[in-house]
């Protein structure tokens, strides 16, 4: 055991050598984030606007990237100053919540209602009597009479 000491202790200070950089995350992406935005004026992502408070918000990310900021630091810089419906994605907690988890819900209810149905058809049956009820007298007749017709 003391002879694999030196070598745990050479790998442990050649661990802290390694820059921090090296685990760091790669820097946010413009274009990701002006897809996830949205212009407070015309509603629609960044990306696809041209008003003039969108091209700001374009100026405004590609600063804070160059600066260092993650991409979180940005949204929350930008819901700071505009609210939350800069957000092109509702939030996961409180009413935002409902976004995600109605259409989840109705998928499954959607998804429980064919199961019961398609159940429902298969263990309904070819009837155990084979044997028909006789018909009336009078309608037997009339039949006879139409296929006679057609035979004939």
């Amino acid at each position: 055991m003391k002879r694999f000491a030196p070598t745990l202790v050479l790998t442990i200070a050649l661990g802290l050598l390694v820059p921090v950089s090296v685990w760091a995350a790669d820097p946010p992406s413009a274009a990701d984030l002006e897809a996830e935005l949205v212009c407070p004026v015309c509603e629609t992502t960044l990306d696809q606007s041209n008003a003039p408070v969108a091209e700001r918000m374009k100026v405004f990310i590609r600063e804070r990237i160059a600066a260092g900021d993650t991409e979180q630091e940005i949204k929350d810089a930008l819901v700071a100053e505009f609210g939350s419906g800069v957000l092109a994605t509702p939030g996961k907690r409180g009413f935002g919540l409902l976004a995600w988890l109605i259409p989840l819900a109705a998928i499954a209810v959607g998804a429980l209602a064919v199961g019961l149905l398609v159940r429902g058809w298969t263990r309904r049956g070819v009837p155990a009597d084979d044997d028909p009820a006789p018909l009336d007298a009078g309608l037997e007749r009339r039949l006879d009479e139409e296929l006679a017709r057609f035979d004939g």
